[in-house]
């Protein structure tokens, strides 16, 4: 009796260095988050893929339509503000989490809908930021800027180098 047996490599399948590979995943994640019976935030997220090599890290994807959406609660557990990716990363070793590729940054205090190529929340120093263009919007006006910063309870919402101010109907 005679066994054969056959082994194909495909460099596109599987990624020469294993320390990349994903080490567990979630589908339809809904996470929440409290302190002292108070919520904080909730996140949805279509995939959730968390890797612990070369840099421990997690990806919050979009899948199907569905985007990444976090939700900031307030004290009187009102939604204080939502911001919104087409994926984000979190590097769970320096507390730095950064959203990519369309974020939307809705300021439930004052009305304003923030739109960015991206955005950086550093827990350590209490920010939120982008150093790219950003654009306002707030009824009938519309402002633009270099840059966007907060902290990161979203409570104090800046955009660096504010400039034109456009007034348009409806």
């Amino acid at each position: 009796m005679a066994l054969l047996a056959a082994c194909h490599s495909d460099r596109n399948v599987m990624p020469e260095d294993h320390g990349d590979m994903v080490i567990q995943e979630v589908h339809d994640a809904h996470v929440r988050r409290s302190e002292y019976g108070n919520l904080q935030l909730e996140l949805d997220a279509p995939i959730i893929q968390k890797y612990e090599k070369p840099k421990a890290k997690t990806l919050y994807k979009s899948d199907r339509g569905q985007r990444v959406q976090l939700r900031l609660y307030g004290d009187n557990r009102n939604i204080r503000s939502i911001i919104e990716a087409s994926y984000a990363i979190s590097f769970d070793d320096l507390d730095i989490m950064e959203a990519h590729d369309s974020v939307v940054v809705i300021d439930f205090s004052n009305g304003d809908t923030i739109y960015l190529e991206d955005l950086i929340w550093n827990s350590n120093e209490d920010r939120i930021y982008s150093d790219h263009p950003v654009r306002a919007k707030n009824g009938k006006r519309v402002t633009e800027g270099d840059g966007f910063v907060s902290d990161q309870r979203m409570e104090n919402m800046q955009i660096i180098h504010q400039r034109g101010i456009i007034e348009f109907d409806d």
